[in-house]
């Protein structure tokens, strides 16, 4: 089985010194600290004083001081001797290196294995890379030749149960559906549709593992993904994907399987794509999981959305708006009709913007009426309708009832053709106001989307208030962002004063070593005035909405994203993927 960790160890050479050298000439930590400027000699002096009274490790005396953090710890030690650091949030480790040392050493030794290399080699994570008795008592237990990589040593304890948990419930699971006779973890078709069973209890077990792991992640998606020798398990989170587990490819049928049991979906078809729906608990937490499978050349490929209301954005406070931004929102909605159409492309927070304004228009007074494909949350006191296109409850069809229950607000999912779109318009020019969705790339481009879904530009120009444009960044960590300053030719390029402070991440445990932690909104509001009303009249294209709208003083995504790097929220690195010129 392949691994990343596999893949890094053929590009950084391993500069490791051995037991003998040690030996020879002593490295003490103190040494490499102060070396380093982290800490003072006065303060090592200090600390070992300590050491001969409590018999404590230095390194945590320092620590529990706050005199560094045990990140800071972690890379000095990597500098001086030469030793590549990882972060083991975003890795994870071979199946066969768990399996070489029990996880009860692992604890008390406070290593993970993570690969076992040519040359009956097995790399391993460790915190304390000096401490000799640790690595010979890992040689005599394996019978083979360790390389040392850093991590945190809370990261460590953190992981070591998550990684022998999933690796113990995978095993199991290999030992059911492999044809023990052949040993063999090829793909075989026409073996596995008999003998792959998704009520092997093992199966069971890596599945809620591999569920519970995703949402104490805090990830949006899972991914499960079929190849030829192995189906790789991947986690969205903060808007990025990374690897979580590998494992053998005929597990994936009956993986597959027992997703679909639980998602209320046909296990015996697997030639077409299909939905479900799983509710979970995790931690006294309720989540909604969306299912989608969908056939791909090596079996099914299945995507879990996850859909946790308690941690959920939802609320204008919580997304981003400046105070400004915030003052252009608040007298849209409260509009008595039109239309507000909140555009950008898919995971970029167009549903949450929808659900935090209709949170704030929630009023006994006011009767509002959901149409959502599907309804991701749930808000007391609105009445939300989920689409069933076999049902004959497309998004046309219950908008059109809707109408019809004298609504005040009415939230439609999303505009996806013509005739949602001519209900939507209508709805707004006869009294009500209308949020949707709609897939452009800016907020002027929005008007010219609605006339190539055959609206006439009279009826896009009188029902259209306002676009709200927007894309997410994650923002940066604040226990260990590192303020930089630009360089003046760097600061020209992006229009602000030369001189400028902004961070970049760094990574500690409180982010898992990513240098982000959550994510915020940039954002593009172009208000709809007689101006722009007649260019849409005139059929203008969109390129002159963008330029009368900015004279207007509409702040493109790119202005809104560089104010937020320049108040330290996000890196000038995120703003410039999420955003062009």
């Amino acid at each position: 089985m392949e691994d990343k960790l596999q893949d890094d160890e053929m590009e950084v050479e391993q500069k490791t010194l051995t037991k003998s050298e040690m030996r020879i000439r002593p490295i003490l930590i103190g040494d490499i600290l102060t070396e380093a400027g982290i800490i003072t000699p006065e303060q090592v002096a200090d600390a070992l004083k300590e050491q001969d009274r409590t018999h404590k490790r230095l390194g945590e005396i320092l620590i529990e001081r706050e005199w560094l953090t045990e990140r800071q710890l972690a890379e000095a030690l990597s500098a001086q001797l030469q030793l590549p650091m990882i972060s083991l949030a975003r890795y994870r480790p071979m199946t066969e290196a768990l399996s070489v040392v029990p996880m009860a050493v692992a604890e008390r030794l406070e290593i993970v294995p993570l690969s076992v290399l040519e040359g009956n080699r097995l790399r391993v994570a460790i915190a304390e890379p000096l401490n000799l008795l640790t690595i010979d008592e890992l040689r005599v237990l394996t019978g083979m030749d360790v390389e040392l990589t850093l991590a945190v040593p809370s990261e460590i304890r953190r992981e070591i149960p998550n990684f022998y948990k999933v690796m113990g419930s995978l095993k199991n699971a290999m030992v059911e559906v492999v044809d023990e006779s052949s040993g063999s973890i090829e793909l075989d078709l026409s073996r596995i549709q008999s003998d792959a069973s998704a009520d092997d209890a093992p199966v069971i077990q890596l599945v809620n593992g591999v569920l519970e792991q995703a949402a104490l992640e805090g990830a949006s998606d899972i991914h499960i993904e079929p190849f030829e020798r192995l189906t790789r398990v991947r986690y969205r989170v903060d808007g990025l994907c990374f690897d979580s587990l590998d494992f053998p490819a005929n597990l994936h049928p009956a993986v597959s399987s027992r997703i679909k049991i639980m998602g209320n979906m046909d296990i015996t078809e697997r030639r077409k794509p299909q939905d479900g729906r799983i509710l979970i608990k995790v931690l006294d937490r309720r989540i909604d999981l969306r299912v989608s499978s969908l056939p791909t050349i090596y079996g099914e490929k299945i995507v879990l959305r996850l859909l946790d209301q308690e941690n959920a954005m939802v609320g204008l406070a919580k997304l981003g708006f400046d105070e400004e931004e915030m003052k252009i929102i608040n007298k849209v909605i409260n509009k008595p009709y039109g239309i507000l159409l909140v555009t950008g492309p898919t995971g970029s927070g167009k549903s949450t913007s929808l659900y935090s304004v209709l949170e704030r228009i929630n009023v006994p007074e006011v009767n509002i009426i959901t149409v959502e494909d599907p309804v991701e949350y749930t808000i007391p006191g609105i009445n939300q309708i989920q689409v069933d296109e076999k049902a004959g409850r497309s998004f046309s069809a219950a908008l059109r009832s809707i109408l019809r229950q004298d609504p005040d607000k009415v939230m439609v999912g999303e505009i996806r053709d013509s005739e949602t779109a001519q209900l939507a318009i209508r709805a707004a020019l006869t009294g009500h106001l209308v949020l949707s969705t709609l897939h452009t790339n800016d907020a002027p481009s929005a008007m010219a989307r609605l006339v190539d879904m055959n609206i006439a530009p009279f009826l896009v120009a009188s029902s259209v208030v306002c676009v709200l444009a927007q894309r997410l960044v994650r923002r940066l960590c604040p226990y260990c962002r590192q303020e930089i300053l630009l360089s003046p030719k760097a600061c020209r390029s992006i229009g602000i004063p030369e001189d400028s402070r902004v961070f970049r991440p760094v990574g500690c445990d409180a982010c898992r070593g990513t240098g982000y932690k959550g994510r915020t909104g940039l954002f593009e509001i172009m208000e709809v005035d007689e101006h722009i009303r007649k260019l849409v009249l005139d059929g203008a294209p969109s390129s002159k909405l963008r330029e009368v709208a900015i004279a207007n003083g509409m702040r493109t995504l790119r202005e809104a994203g560089i104010r937020k790097v320049i108040e330290g929220l996000t890196s000038l690195e995120e703003v410039m993927q999420a955003t062009i010129d």
